[in-house]
């Protein structure tokens, strides 16, 4: 029997319809690899992120926390940024000699004409942004967010020169960005999530005409 273009279509939407995973071991119905669809999909892996993103937030609100109230408040809050003063110049000393410093020349620029000259109320915007990110990842509030700032922070700092917990701290934070529609879900995102989808999908919709409504957050199995 002779199989033409036609069959082999019809068999293909066929296998799309009933679900067939024509994949393989390795991959999920959607066509996603099934450990990825399990890490940053299901509910039973949030279990792994709650623990991940407990760590990562309590690193970070205590060293907002240091800034603010311990150890470190003469430097940071009340210190006039003698603490991102110091670690700035050190920043641009070391790019001269090319050891542990800025590692580009535009950087130790940025350094040396901006972050130091302002660095009294830049030592207050890092000890309010480490509170704030430790706090959101801890209660599990936008943790894709709170994730990618702490990214943020981590690359300013590995530009400036230092290197110590930041790669650590960059690398789970990245796992937790790719995680964000079940890192928090044993969190406020549970909730905060669906609410802002409702809130964007109420909104998509014009008096006179209909707006393409954004993605929605893909449910957890």
């Amino acid at each position: 029997m002779t199989t033409t273009v036609e069959d082999v279509k019809s068999d293909v939407r066929s296998d799309v319809a009933s679900g067939d995973d024509t994949g393989g071991v390795f991959e999920a119905p959607g066509g996603n690899l099934r450990i990825a669809d399990w890490l940053f999909r299901s509910k039973a892996a949030s279990v792994v992120w709650l623990v991940a993103r407990l760590w990562l937030g309590y690193e970070w609100f205590n060293a907002g926390y240091q800034k603010l109230w311990g150890s470190e408040k003469a430097a940071f809050w009340y210190g006039g940024g003698a603490g991102v003063k110091g670690f700035s110049a050190a920043g641009v000393a070391g790019s001269a000699t090319g050891k542990s410093g800025a590692s580009y020349g535009w950087w130790a620029g940025f350094l040396h004409n901006f972050v130091i000259p302002n660095a009294s109320w830049i030592a207050k915007v890092v000890t309010l942004s480490e509170l704030v990110i430790g706090a959101l990842l801890i209660l599990g509030l936008f943790t894709g967010a709170a994730a990618f700032l702490g990214l943020g922070l981590n690359v300013i700092y590995m530009f400036s020169g230092s290197a110590g917990v930041n790669p650590a701290y960059a690398l789970v934070a990245l796992f937790l960005i790719l995680a964000w529609r079940n890192a928090g879900y044993f969190g406020l995102d549970r909730y905060a999530l669906p609410a802002v989808r409702n809130l964007f999908h109420r909104g998509s919709h014009v008096k006179g005409a209909t707006l393409v409504a954004p993605r929605a957050v893909v449910p957890l199995h």
